[in-house]
């Protein structure tokens, strides 16, 4: 059974980014940190049993010598929510399509995740990115409570009902999730402290 793990902003420069989010919801991201094998680094947001991640190419990096995740080559827009990902117990379950199953650590994290050949994920990134978390250690147990939750996040796609058919087929338990016909976008609604809140979409 799959679940909802995070959700995945998109930024061009991440303290830029990271300002915006946080003017938004009125709340400070925590420290994220560095991914050597794909050239970025992110901030987090805990949101309970799933997190926020901001995302961008890291400038003092080294280039990766392949496409980086979450089509960031090519991103050049507004920070928005581009993506999202869900966790597993058995990658090696995962449709092809998903992408390449590869090993990532960051601290003391390890996970496998499957990563397409050119970055870019089934339906325009509508298709959720998929991850096995090796032992205990996972970001919400050690991210400080942020008082958000997530309430609901919405697929928008031409071919909604090949969303849907993807996603039935993956078993996943994400009952926040819903599909809509529609140019795509994925909208997500935060409950914080300050209210209701839209992530960029």
């Amino acid at each position: 059974m799959m679940e909802l793990d995070h959700l995945v902003i998109a930024t061009e420069d991440l303290g830029e980014g990271a300002r915006e989010i946080e003017d938004l919801l009125g709340l400070e991201l925590a420290p994220g940190g560095v991914h050597e094998r794909m050239g970025t680094h992110n901030r987090l947001l805990n949101l309970g049993t799933v997190y926020l991640e901001i995302i961008a190419i890291n400038p003092a990096a080294a280039a990766p010598g392949r496409p980086r995740w979450y089509a960031l080559d090519g991103f050049k827009a507004p920070t928005r929510l581009t993506h999202w990902a869900a966790r597993c117990d058995m990658l090696s379950d995962a449709p092809p399509e998903a992408g390449e199953p590869q090993e990532f650590t960051r601290g003391d994290l390890r996970w496998r995740m499957a990563v397409p050949a050119d970055g870019v994920l089934p339906f325009s990134g509508v298709h959720p990115a998929l991850l096995q978390w090796e032992g205990v250690n996972h970001p919400c147990k050690t991210l400080p409570e942020s008082g958000c939750r997530l309430k609901s996040l919405e697929l928008r796609h031409p071919d909604a009902k090949g969303v849907e058919a993807a996603l039935a087929s993956l078993q996943g338990d994400w009952p926040e999730v819903t599909v809509v016909q529609g140019p795509v976008a994925l909208v997500a609604t935060l409950s914080t402290p300050q209210g209701d809140v839209q992530l960029p979409a």
